[in-house]
């Protein structure tokens, strides 16, 4: 059977850091000590006024494609997960495509918000399942929500930053790599939660729309905690009984990265130690659809998985998207 597997991974961050300090003096209060204590976020990159996402996705995209030792004119199709896009149109995939030189690739953006890229990563694996025409595509979750922040909402200010991971998808006819199993599921009931309401079709940029601040995220409505613990942990369970494994046989979780505690509910749950998962959002913050494919970068430069091991990843996003992906290394 037709299969593909992750033959390289990249990642790129601002060089701008932003500590927990800097919100002190902006809001004039100890954000520090809750974001520490109750999330485990000590500081955060954003990108420079003239810095923008394609930039981030252009960086982690080198770095995936040459680890993958391809060529660039062999890459196939772009993918890129994002809801911080270069433009509302055209896609971003199509400014990097151009950036690369990546004259023989297809592209589009897809967007799930933060479950972007185990979407568009799930969308890779089957395009080369199903067409021999796909040898390598490049899916990329990208982020640059901090051109999008309120500086005075605590709320959401404390928590986004900007980031980018990648990945090579490469066919093979080896059994028993890439992905194994897969599940997409959505509670639409909760997509006027949180989000940015204004610059589409239904609210358009005027005046008065940023005069009451609409362009930028808000939190409308908290979210019930029990929600991604409870949501992760059944489609973790899916996942192994589709592939007919067993949830012990899963080397390394890699997570939505937004609250550290949520990771150890779902861990909890399934009845694993909490070190069985990556986590990237003490020196990151909260990374979106790029926290995923930045965890797992992260996770190979360190030697925290290797070639064959069983790994999972859940993203889940505004929406309420859930994307999950059973993936052999």
């Amino acid at each position: 059977m037709r299969n593909a597997r992750i033959t390289g991974t990249g990642a790129a961050v601002p060089s701008r850091v932003v500590p927990n300090a800097y919100f002190n003096e902006l809001l004039n209060e100890d954000v520090d000590t809750w974001l520490r204590e109750n999330v485990q976020i000590y500081e955060r990159r954003w990108l420079a006024d003239n810095e923008s996402v394609a930039d981030l996705c252009e960086q982690a995209a080198r770095q995936a494609i040459q680890r993958a030792g391809i060529d660039v004119k062999e890459i196939d199709l772009i993918i890129i997960a994002t809801d911080t896009p270069e433009f509302i149109s055209p896609s971003t995939a199509s400014v990097l495509q151009d950036r690369l030189g990546a004259i023989n690739a297809g592209s589009f953006d897809v967007n799930t918000a933060c479950a972007g890229f185990v979407s568009a990563m799930d969308t890779g694996f089957k395009y080369i399942q199903a067409d021999s025409h796909y040898k390598h595509i490049l899916v990329i979750g990208a982020y640059a929500m901090s051109k999008y922040l309120n500086l005075m909402d605590k709320k959401t200010v404390t928590l986004f930053a900007d980031g980018a991971g990648a990945v090579i998808l490469s066919a093979t006819q080896d059994e028993n790599v890439g992905q194994l199993a897969s599940v997409q599921m959505t509670q639409g009931q909760y997509n006027e939660w949180m989000g940015i309401y204004a610059g589409g079709a239904r609210t358009p940029i005027t005046q008065e729309v940023v005069k009451r601040g609409e362009h930028k995220l808000q939190f409308v409505k908290k979210f019930p905690k029990e929600l991604n613990p409870t949501m992760w942990s059944s489609m973790a369970k899916k996942m192994v009984n589709d592939a007919g494994r067993d949830i012990g046989d899963v080397k390394m979780f890699f997570m939505t990265q937004i609250n550290i505690n949520s990771i150890f509910e779902m861990l909890d749950i399934l009845g694993l130690p909490h070190d069985r998962a990556i986590y990237i959002m003490h020196k990151y913050g909260y990374t979106g659809s790029a926290a995923i494919p930045m965890a797992l970068n992260q996770a190979v430069e360190q030697g925290n998985i290797k070639r064959g091991d069983l790994i999972t990843l859940i993203g889940s996003g505004g929406g309420l998207a859930f994307a999950g992906s059973l993936v052999v290394y």
